[in-house]
């Protein structure tokens, strides 16, 4: 099982392509909270440009099994409208919203502060499970992304619970 989450941690693609993959099929994104927001943790406007930012905190599952929670920035600056809007009607992940988009991840180190606003929120800390990054787009769009992965991502063939 260490094996297996350390791999999730490591990964660098779509983490809503992996969640489909381990779930043999489209997952539900359920957005908890989204927002448009100013005042943010010291490492979102360290790393993103702007001030005003959207706050997203949402839950990829499937099979009845949450799989991550997740607390995006994206930066107001720089995004498109059709973007943007896509963003708003909080029908589609930011994974399938980004296939669209040349886009490069790096991962970062960040306090306590960001995965505990995520954890306020969904009500489950695992510090163990959790990592965070920055995406950029050539154009100069950007998100800062954390996420924890669930014991959702360790379902068997049949969706149901490996372990």
């Amino acid at each position: 099982m260490r094996s297996v989450l350390q791999l999730l941690l490591a990964q660098d693609g779509s983490t809503t392509r992996l969640c489909e993959a381990v779930a043999r099929g489209p997952v539900s994104l359920h957005v908890l909270e989204q927002r448009v927001v100013d005042a943010v943790p010291a490492e979102v406007s360290a790393a993103l440009p702007g001030s005003m930012f959207i706050e997203r905190i949402t839950c990829l599952a499937a099979h009845g099994q949450v799989m991550m929670d997740n607390l995006s920035y994206i930066a107001l600056d720089g995004l498109p409208a059709n973007l943007r809007r896509d963003i708003e009607d909080a029908k589609i992940s930011i994974g399938h919203l980004l296939s669209r988009l040349w886009v490069r991840r790096a991962f970062i180190d960040v306090g306590p502060t960001l995965h505990e606003r995520l954890w306020a929120a969904v009500g489950l800390p695992d510090a163990n499970a959790s990592r965070a990054y920055c995406i950029a787009t050539p154009d100069g769009l950007g998100l800062l992304i954390a996420e924890t992965y669930r014991r959702g991502m360790l379902m068997g063939h049949d969706g149901h619970d490996g372990a």
